[in-house]
């Protein structure tokens, strides 16, 4: 299973679109992730246009998009909860780890973030923490990046992109 990670485009507040080839990553993935701040309609149906399947949350700037403050989702054996992760930097971590614990339905769930617009992978308490930092590179970013990942069978290969 082939799964595009993305978060925080912020279009068109910030960026007009993602670069062309994190766009293509997008369409040939098995299944989307993106962590919210799309920042517009318009920017989510993009999304929803190019993603083949898509796990969503809304961000701390989406309101009224429709979009659920946590998702879970199982894509080759791994388990994903995804939340953007709205909040103070201090504390963002542990945030994080809580909120895929606390909605996960196994003991290992991967949980996928935004908001900080920084690439990050790590684990924390048990939980892998993936941040694809801004898709658009958005500011605090200081380029466009995003995450790939390959999950079999409970296993899980990830890639850092960066535009």
């Amino acid at each position: 299973m082939q799964v595009a990670i993305i978060s925080d485009t912020h279009i068109p507040s910030r960026a007009r679109r993602m670069p062309d080839p994190f766009r293509e990553r997008v369409r040939s993935a098995d299944h989307v992730i993106h962590a919210g701040d799309f920042d517009s309609e318009s920017a989510l149906a993009d999304i929803r246009d190019l993603a083949p399947e898509l796990a969503a949350v809304s961000g701390n700037m989406d309101p009224r998009i429709g979009l659920p403050a946590v998702a879970r989702v199982e894509l080759g054996g791994v388990e994903f909860v995804v939340t953007h992760g709205t909040g103070p930097l201090r504390g963002y971590e542990a945030r994080v780890a809580e909120t895929a614990r606390e909605h996960a339905e196994t003991d290992a769930p991967i949980a996928v973030s935004g908001h900080t617009h920084e690439v990050l992978d790590t684990t924390r308490e048990g939980v892998r923490l993936l941040n694809p930092g801004s898709a658009t590179g958005a500011q605090p970013a200081t380029r466009p990046t995003m995450m790939t990942a390959t999950a079999t069978e409970g296993d899980l290969d990830v890639e850092r992109h960066e535009g």
